[in-house]
């Protein structure tokens, strides 16, 4: 009922609102009237309202379209954006993947000169046949493959690189203990012994990296270490004394004591006496420096050779000496010539092994067993394998 009151209200101040009306014009003396209907006043507000609400809303879909359409524009400006970013972050991520390739590399060289270097080619190569477990890629690995697809062949050449490393590692240290052995079969101490060989060294810094900040991979410093050890082990063996110094087996006089063939008192004898025809060849037990080659009290012509670690051989009552002082000499070299110089009964070689200026029993260093000289051969091998390729590849240049 209320509601109808209102409405019946509103039609009435809309009637009164548009009622008719009337204007008069007067022209030429005459008065003319005009009578506006108050139907007309409403169709004329009707259809202005009308207009004016289609341009409203016009202009308000033109102001929609133009929000959507710049909305729009907003939207594709972000996506190129992004676009941009992940391109920028692609290629970054392409540039890193070649540092890690890189850097993949440099460490295989670094590997190929270390094993070459210190375990030689045959010991390498064996090295190179990896377990089953070591060949399994491990669970970071597989973690970035799976998240980094580009990187997976990198991470695999990683962790293979790392579990050759640590092959060779376990091989140097193999190869260290079997070096240890051999030394404390000549009775000698290992530890003692590798300590007194620690060469005065220098020279300038040259990084093994060319950027000069990179430094070695914790395993490959490990290895390094190892291999440190086994080469440090194996030409402190090298040192030791063991072949014959003649290329005979009879032996005249022994270590020890005994009873002096001049003055038939006793007497201490430093070395032993090898018996053999005038002219013998004599030879290196060991490499190692020629320190003295002349002639020496009591010993008549003798030969002397520094080995290092302390150990120094003497060959004396010699006919002939060889070599000169200083001079370089291998295992096996001939140095002199059997005869009897010096305080000597007859023809032989008094032969002396002296460890820190103190004789020793030579017996133990020339009857090691044969797995010992086996240790040696390969040590010596290892050793001498750098000057044959440098030989070999100084005669193909010429």
């Amino acid at each position: 009922m209320q509601n109808h009151k209102t409405k019946g209200g509103l039609l009435a101040r809309l009637d009164h609102l548009f009622t008719d009306r009337e204007f008069f014009m007067r022209a030429n003396g005459q008065v003319r009237f005009l009578t506006i209907s108050g139907t007309l006043q409403k169709r004329v507000a009707i259809t202005a309202t009308s207009v004016i609400g289609l341009w409203l809303l016009i202009t308000l879909a033109m102001t929609v379209n133009q929000l959507t359409v710049t909305s729009e524009r907003m939207a594709l400006a972000e996506k190129e954006a992004a676009v941009n970013s992940s391109e920028s972050r692609v290629a970054a991520y392409k540039e890193s993947i070649d540092g890690v390739a890189k850097d993949l590399i440099q460490r295989q060289d670094a590997m190929e000169q270390i094993t070459q270097q210190f375990i030689g080619e045959e010991t390498a190569a064996e090295s190179q046949s990896l377990t089953e477990t070591e060949k399994e890629l491990s669970e970071n690995t597989k973690k970035i493959s799976a998240a980094f697809p580009e990187a997976a062949e990198l991470a695999r050449l990683e962790a293979r690189q790392i579990a050759f490393a640590h092959k060779l590692t376990r091989a140097a240290m193999k190869r260290t203990a079997r070096a240890e052995a051999a030394i404390r079969e000549f009775g000698l101490n290992p530890a003692t012994l590798s300590a007194t060989s620690n060469e005065a060294v220098g020279g300038p810094l040259i990084p093994f990296f060319a950027d000069g900040k990179k430094e070695l991979h914790p395993t490959l410093e490990r290895l390094n270490n190892a291999l440190l050890r086994m080469d440090q082990l194996e030409r402190t063996l090298l040192t030791i004394p063991s072949a014959m110094p003649a290329d005979i087996t009879m032996m005249s006089s022994n270590y020890g004591y005994r009873r002096d063939p001049f003055t038939g008192g006793g007497a201490m004898h430093n070395g032993i006496d090898f018996k053999g025809p005038h002219g013998q060849p004599i030879l290196s037990a060991a490499r190692g420096t020629i320190s003295y080659a002349g002639w020496k009290s009591g010993y008549g012509k003798t030969v002397e050779i520094t080995h290092g670690n302390g150990l120094m051989t003497r060959y004396a009552h010699l006919s002939k000496v060889h070599v000169a002082t200083g001079q370089e000499v291998k295992q096996g070299l001939q140095v002199g010539a059997m005869g009897s110089t010096g305080r000597s009964t007859g023809t032989h070689l008094h032969f002396e092994v002296r460890l820190n200026g103190k004789a020793v029993n030579p017996r133990p260093f020339l009857e090691a067993n044969t797995d010992v000289l086996k240790i040696q051969a390969v040590a010596r091998q290892r050793t001498n394998a750098p000057k044959k390729r440098a030989e070999k590849s100084g005669s193909s240049r010429g």
